[in-house]
């Protein structure tokens, strides 16, 4: 993969006539360095519908300067971005063609501006001699290659935070900043304003079709959003999950299971004869990503319970078996999700989804006030849920209670995220119910837990007395698995009382 720098900046307007301030005034620096003045040439890459600009991405082919090469910058919060590196090369770096897939799809990349610098740099150094930010006067001739190739020159001022630096520095040089009459800027980045300056993108029927004109008024409008909302997490999702980025995968699942499930609960605001054939195509997807996230929470919950353990009851080479276990089944995972998200049946499920915001199959239901459908839809999933709980409950402990409560974890979800997708139309009530439904899963999900736990325990064991070495750890945890199990399944009734109380459900009805 591509080297990564995390990158925190912010940039301010200036002009030819505009001076730095006496940065050495600023609390912390000792010294100022200036370190010359270096020349690039920047070829920024698009779709031509702007779909890397449309969600904040930016890629770029860059000569001169110190880091030349091809630069794709992913965002992480305002002025903050990943920037990933690969060295120079005529044609698109691999790794950068499949992180940007899920965004570009079979659309083509093309130049869409040339931007030249002239950068003067400063370093602003601490009592130490060490960086804290530099700060760079940029010169800039901005060229459109796309359209009119219409043409555009500023001066701006950047300041970049040094590796592992404290953002509140920040803060006081763009105060030291303010106070001389430079302001930040009003664009996030130079492509954003080479592209404003040199004529309005233009917008193509994708970006219309997907993005919502007015705020929500019917029910249909509410489900579209919650359903566009998740569509779009899949997508930025993608790239992360590639990179291997902690908690990506679990986020990416979510996700599709949220998409999922307010396709199914809104059956009767969205049409199923279209909706159903993407339902199967993302619970496909999040079956498959489920292979690696359902793996590490496995693993973590395998290392959690082996590090509480005194090292007295630690008998045997368990650390080094759990380890190489874990190395095993996640290298295999990962290489798998990425070959789902490599292959033409997930793209074939992002171009359904977009083909689905393009063109809402609405039913009558959909025009409604979302006072109306939206509760209806909610508290149908919630009595699907309060069977199943009280199928389980009637179970005596064993296998088949196991797969009942697993049933009703199931439930859970859907009933939870069905009350978030209405959240936005019915408010506390809604917010409430999804509260509620939360802690309901989440019960259920640790029960879950300790069930797949078990298994591994008995096939870690399993391994360990094959190889000659002691197994008692690993039965000690699993009977310690057994008793968790049990506390969960005892702590159930009085939970899920909690969560249907009638009063929650008199006022989602309102």
């Amino acid at each position: 993969m591509a080297d990564s720098k995390r990158e925190i900046e912010r940039k301010y307007e200036a002009t030819t006539a505009t001076r730095l301030p006496d940065l050495s005034r600023v609390a912390g620096v000792s010294a100022v360095a200036h370190q010359g003045v270096s020349d690039m040439d920047a070829v920024y890459y698009d779709t031509e519908d702007l779909r890397l600009m449309a969600g904040s991405l930016t890629l770029r082919r860059r000569t001169g300067g110190s880091d030349a090469g091809w630069h794709l910058k992913f965002p992480v919060a305002t002025g903050i971005r990943d920037e990933l590196r690969q060295p120079l090369s005529d044609t698109l770096p691999r790794p950068f063609a499949g992180l940007l897939r899920s965004r570009i799809r079979t659309s083509a990349l093309v130049p869409v501006a040339r931007l030249r610098t002239s950068r003067d740099v400063h370093h602003l150094l601490d009592t130490d001699g060490a960086l804290l930010a530099e700060v760079s006067v940029d010169t800039v001739r901005a060229e459109r290659l796309t359209g009119t190739g219409a043409t555009a020159d500023w001066t701006e001022i950047e300041v970049e935070l040094a590796d592992d630096g404290d953002p509140a520095f920040l803060d006081a040089v763009e105060h030291r900043l303010r106070t001389a009459g430079i302001h930040p800027s009003a664009l996030p980045s130079k492509l954003a304003r080479a592209l404003a300056e040199t004529g309005p993108p233009e917008q193509h029927e994708h970006d219309r079709s997907t993005s919502p004109a007015t705020p929500p008024t019917t029910a249909g409008d509410h489900v579209l959003a919650y359903v566009r909302h998740q569509t779009e997490a899949i997508t930025d999702l993608d790239p992360a999950v590639r990179r291997d980025l902690p908690d990506s995968v679990h986020r990416m699942r979510v996700a599709t299971r949220r998409l999922r499930s307010a396709l199914r609960t809104y059956r009767k605001i969205l049409d199923r004869h279209v909706t159903d054939p993407v339902c199967d195509e993302l619970k496909w997807l999040a079956t498959e990503l489920g292979v690696e996230r359902d793996q590490e929470v496995l693993e973590a919950r395998l290392r959690t319970a082996l590090d509480r353990l005194p090292r007295t009851l630690t008998l045997g080479p368990v650390d080094a078996r759990l380890r190489l276990w874990s190395v095993a089944r996640h290298g295999g995972s990962h290489r798998r999700t990425v070959a789902v998200l490599d292959g033409e049946r997930y793209l074939a499920l992002l171009e359904s989804l977009d083909a689905l915001l393009a063109a809402p199959p609405l039913l009558p239901a959909a025009s409604s006030a979302p006072g109306r459908a939206l509760p209806r839809a909610v508290l149908k999933d919630y009595e699907r849920l309060a069977a199943r709980v009280a199928h389980a409950l009637d179970l005596p402990p064993g296998h088949d209670r196991d797969l009942a409560l697993h049933d009703a974890r199931k439930a859970a979800k859907r009933a939870r995220y069905a009350a978030e997708a209405a959240r936005p139309a019915l408010g506390k009530p809604a917010r409430r119910l999804a509260r509620r439904m939360k802690a309901v899963q989440s019960l259920l999900g640790d029960h879950q837990d300790s069930v797949v736990a078990r298994e591994a325990l008995r096939t870690l064991a399993v391994q360990a007395h094959a190889a000659g070495e002691p197994t008692f750890t690993w039965g000690l945890l699993y009977g310690r698995e057994e008793a968790e199990a049990a506390d969960r399944e005892r702590e159930l009734p009085q939970v899920w009382h909690r969560a249907s109380r009638p009063r929650l459900r008199a006022a989602l009805e309102g």
